[in-house]
C-alpha cells in the first residue's frame, strides 16, 4: 500500500482521486497550472505542487515538472486520471526508471495498446476485426483527401494518443477534409502532446458496445462483460448501460472471450518479449 499518491490531472478527476485516497488513508499531492491555483482539488489535496502556466503543453504534459512534483513530496504512485499524459508510454517508463509505480498500465502494454494506430494493428494481427481505414498514420492533407476517396465518405480523423472524444472530426466529403484534418491534429497536439492522426470509415449508425478486460499482470485475464456507450455528444460519452440492451447472451459470451483471448496472448508477449 502506498502512503503518498500525486494525481497528474485536475479537476473533477483530480477529486475522485483525492476522496478514495481519503477513504484508504492514503495522503494525496494536486499539481496545476497558475490558473488553478484556486481550484477546488488544489484545496482537497492534502498537498499541492504548481507545475507551471496555464497552457496544458506547459504543464500538466510537462513530464519533468511531474517528476519533479513526486521527488518534492515524495510521493510513490502517481495517478494519471484520462487524457493528458494517461496513455504515454514515454512517461510510464520515465516514471518506472525513477521507482515510480504508475497506477495503471506498464509502459510496454500502454505502448501497444495506448496508441490507437499500433493498437489497431496489433488486434488485426491477433485476427480481431478492425473498421476500414487508413494503413497506420496520415502525414497530409493530400493523403487524407486520397485515403477519403479510397474508402468513401464519411470518414472519421482520429488522434493516435486521443482520448475523451478530444482529436476527433468527422468529414462528409472532400471539402470538409482539411479543415476536419488539420483540427485533430492540433487537438491532439494540445491535449496529449502527440499531433498524429489516422483515418477510419466513419459508422453513422453503430451500436458502441465496450468490453472491459482486467489482467493481473501474470499474463491472466478475465473480462467483466459489456456496456453500451451509444448515446453520445461530440463523441463523448453521456450515457453507458450494463448489461448492454441490444446484445444476447451468446454475443456478449462469444465477444467477451475473444476479447480476453486476445489480451492474454498479449499480455503474454510483453511479458517474455
Amino acid at each position: 500500500m502506498f502512503d503518498k499518491i500525486l494525481i497528474a490531472n485536475r479537476g473533477e478527476i483530480a477529486l475522485r482521486v483525492i476522496r478514495a485516497c481519503r477513504e484508504m488513508g492514503i495522503k494525496s499531492v494536486a499539481v496545476h497550472s497558475t490558473a488553478d491555483t484556486d481550484a477546488m482539488h488544489v484545496r482537497m489535496a492534502d498537498e499541492s505542487v504548481c507545475i507551471g502556466p496555464p497552457s496544458g503543453t506547459q504543464s500538466y504534459l510537462s513530464i519533468p515538472a511531474i517528476i519533479s512534483a513526486c521527488e518534492i513530496t515524495g510521493a510513490q504512485a502517481v495517478h494519471p486520471g484520462y487524457g493528458f499524459l494517461s496513455e504515454n508510454a514515454n512517461f510510464v517508463q520515465i516514471l518506472e526508471d525513477h521507482g515510480i509505480t504508475f497506477i495503471g498500465p506498464s509502459s510496454d502494454h500502454i505502448r501497444v495498446m495506448g496508441d490507437k494506430i499500433t493498437a489497431k494493428d496489433t488486434m488485426k494481427a491477433l485476427g480481431v476485426p478492425c473498421v476500414p481505414g487508413s494503413d497506420g498514420g496520415v502525414q497530409s492533407v493530400e493523403d487524407a483527401k486520397r485515403i477519403g476517396e479510397e474508402f468513401g465518405y464519411p470518414v472519421i480523423i482520429k488522434a493516435t494518443a486521443g482520448g475523451g472524444g478530444k482529436g476527433m472530426k468527422v468529414a462528409h466529403n472532400a471539402d470538409e477534409m482539411e479543415r476536419a484534418f488539420l483540427t485533430a491534429r492540433a487537438e491532439g497536439k494540445a491535449n496529449f502532446g502527440n499531433d498524429e492522426v489516422y483515418i477510419e470509415k466513419y459508422l453513422t449508425t453503430p451500436r458502441h458496445i465496450e468490453i472491459q478486460v482486467f489482467g493481473d499482470g501474470k499474463g491472466n485475464a478475465v473480462h467483466l462483460a459489456e456496456r453500451d456507450c451509444s448515446l453520445q455528444r461530440r463523441h463523448q460519452k453521456v450515457f453507458e448501460e450494463a448489461p448492454g440492451p441490444c446484445i444476447t447472451e451468446e454475443e456478449r459470451a462469444t465477444i467477451g472471450n475473444l476479447r480476453r483471448r486476445r489480451c492474454e496472448h498479449q499480455l503474454h508477449r510483453c511479458r517474455y518479449d
